[in-house]
């Protein structure tokens, strides 16, 4: 037991030396900070936002089609736990975050007060492309609120240090 201790000693002196190279590594270690580049989400990831966001106007244009937004929904949230695993950071603060949360609120408020100011000027989508029309506005409104999101939530972390430029 006491060549085991000894061993621990003569271990530990011997490392001890070898702490320079530790202390080195720490600042390589904050540079190791994830850049922009790599926690952005890419526009594509985006676009399975939008179509779900237009979800309800395709769904009234081709009540048909649920099966497939059903998979989309399915492959959206397999991607984002495997493909899209290093990013989760980036999406978990943006699914937190308030603005995410008044980009939600928005959306809905803009789909329900267009719904409500179309019907009361007698001019409410009833027709297939009407509504393929609406689901476009929609998406194309949600992925540039989405981006917009983004890019302020990565500007903070690269304000806060979490992040490098």
């Amino acid at each position: 037991m006491s060549s085991i201790g000894f061993e621990t000693a003569a271990t530990s002196t011997f490392e001890a030396p070898a702490a320079a190279p530790v202390a080195v590594a720490e600042p390589v270690a904050a540079d190791e900070r994830p850049s922009v580049a790599e926690m952005r989400l890419p526009v594509w990831f985006f676009g399975f936002e939008g179509v779900l966001a237009g979800a309800f106007d395709l769904l009234r244009a081709a009540p048909s089609a649920w099966p497939a937004l059903v998979v989309l929904a399915a492959v959206n949230i397999g991607v984002s736990l495997t493909l899209m695993r290093r990013r989760l950071k980036l999406a978990k603060l943006l699914w937190r975050g308030k603005g995410t949360r008044n980009v939600a609120f928005g959306l809905i408020g803009l789909r329900l007060g267009s719904h409500l100011v179309l019907g009361l000027l007698g001019t409410a989508v009833d027709t297939a492309l009407g509504h393929v029309l609406f689901a476009l506005v929609m998406s194309t409104v949600t992925v540039a609120l989405l981006a917009y999101v983004q890019r302020t939530a990565l500007g903070a972390l690269v304000a806060a240090g979490k992040a490098t430029a």
